[in-house]
């Protein structure tokens, strides 16, 4: 992969630069300072990746992010020095555009090697993310009119990666307090931002968000996600449990995995939804979700950050809707109000 790293700090990008040039896979394509030389830079010679960090003179990493996005997008690993000081900033840069985030690798002997290698396998997930076969031709999506209100005993599963934190607060904004059906959420994201994640969800909506504590079942008017490294899974007995299979599914936690298991397990009404992402996770247990007669939402090409999973759900026609992101919260409402 091509690599533009983005830092002010000399010592940081020359400890990012020595991670990159260690890898053959890997090429350095360009430094810069500030998010504005990035934007610059990404102009005239586009990496395969930029390394960028959050706080900056000049252009910050987000508003760099965000412009980067809209004008020669790019995936975009967040590299930080405080991962948890940061993190209202890291959803802000995730909301606009960023893939995921990581700590910046320190040379402390203790730590060198486990800093680094956490770089190295975000760069090569991200690489393999990237390599999205494209030659996916379209199937027929056909319009399937929409079920009647869903009853009781409902839930919401909602599938996110790239631009899916604020996606998430804009869907889930319009449900109330009281709203009717449980929700659980898979967002692509490190075990060490989830905690984070619920606490600004929590800011935003007005449902409770939780972590998910293994073996727990899901919970009317609460939204749940998962901190885990390992995948989710609806069990036999309709508890929420983690689990390291199928270990060779790239996605963790996999939205996939997850689908399916609540296809098979989960004895009430599903509404599945595929938000904004990079790849094609969850396309496959959205379609099982279809096929075995629950709902099925995909967030629109316009609206999303990145259209790879939706757009894998529009391809494989597992999608039943198709709607902007600020109608997908909406709908939910009224596909289950009493």
């Amino acid at each position: 992969m091509k690599i533009g790293i983005v830092n002010d700090s000399i010592m940081a990008t020359e400890i990012l630069r020595r991670i990159v040039v260690s890898c053959p896979e890997h090429k350095l394509l360009w430094t810069a300072e500030n998010g504005a030389e990035a934007i610059m830079h990404c102009n005239h010679h586009l990496p395969d990746l930029i390394l960028m960090d959050l706080m900056m003179p000049v252009m910050d990493g987000i508003e760099a992010t965000r412009r980067i996005m809209k004008q020669t997008p790019c995936p975009i690993l967040i590299v930080t020095g405080s991962v948890t000081g940061n993190s209202s900033m890291v959803f802000e840069a995730m909301g606009v555009g960023a893939l995921d985030v990581v700590a910046t690798p320190v040379l402390a002997p203790n730590q060198a090697d486990s800093s680094a290698n956490e770089l190295i396998r975000k760069i090569q997930i991200i690489g393999k993310l990237t390599g999205v076969d494209r030659k996916e031709k379209s199937s027929t999506n056909k319009t399937v009119p929409p079920r009647q209100t869903i009853k009781e005993s409902t839930l919401i599963a909602i599938g996110a990666s790239t631009g899916g934190p604020q996606a998430l607060a804009t869907v889930l904004s319009c449900l109330p307090i009281n709203f009717p059906a449980s929700v659980v959420v898979v967002q692509h994201m490190d075990q060490k931002f989830t905690s984070g994640l619920a606490d600004w969800l929590n800011q935003q909506i007005s449902l409770p968000v939780k972590i998910i504590i293994n073996g727990e079942r899901p919970q009317k008017s609460t939204v749940k996600i998962p901190s885990t490294d390992n995948h989710l899974i609806m069990s036999k007995t309709g508890t929420l449990n983690y689990s390291v299979d199928p270990v060779d599914n790239f996605y963790h936690p996999s939205v996939d995995v997850f689908f399916q298991s609540l296809n098979a397990n989960w004895c009430g009404n599903i509404i599945g939804v595929i938000l904004t992402g990079m790849g094609k996770d969850g396309a496959k247990g959205l379609l099982d979700i279809k096929e075995n007669g629950h709902y099925t939402i995909a967030q629109d090409e316009e609206t999303s950050v990145v259209y790879g999973m939706p757009k894998a759900a529009q391809l494989n026609g597992s999608a039943q809707e198709i709607l902007p992101l600020e109608e997908i919260g909406p709908r939910l409402l009224a596909l289950v109000k009493p």
